[in-house]
Order: C-alpha cells, then sequence, then structure tokens
C-alpha cells in the first residue's frame, strides 16, 4: 500500500522512492519524493520520519522524528 498525503489545501500527493547512484562515491541511495500524480515507483512511508508541508507553497516533504 503507497503512502498518501493531503495536505492543507485539500491537494493529494502520493510518495515515491528511487535508488540513485552518487557520482562522487558510486554509492547507491535512496530518495523520496512527493508527486500529485500515482506512479509505479508508490512506495510507504519509511519508518522514523513524519511528513510536514512547506507554508509557502504547500508541497509536503518527509522529516525525521
Amino acid at each position: 500500500m503507497a503512502f498518501t498525503h493531503t495536505n492543507e489545501r485539500g491537494t493529494l500527493y502520493h510518495l515515491n522512492c528511487k535508488d540513485v547512484t552518487l557520482k562522487s562515491t558510486g554509492r547507491v541511495q535512496r530518495i523520496y519524493y512527493f508527486s500529485k500524480d500515482s506512479r509505479d515507483t508508490a512506495c510507504d512511508k519509511p519508518d522514523g520520519y513524519n511528513v510536514k508541508e512547506n507554508s509557502r507553497t504547500g508541497l509536503p516533504f518527509l522529516t525525521k522524528k
């Protein structure tokens, strides 16, 4: 089940994740991002993280607890 979040303005966002390789070290790191549309990269919210919103734009983002 993918994680979704509705912001204060009523817009529904879907949490997505992607594994990227860092150019400097070659290490693989997982990044999380929100999108308005449903994608096949959808994922669950990781443990130890909260969802907050940018007060100006309403865009959600993850923060550590």
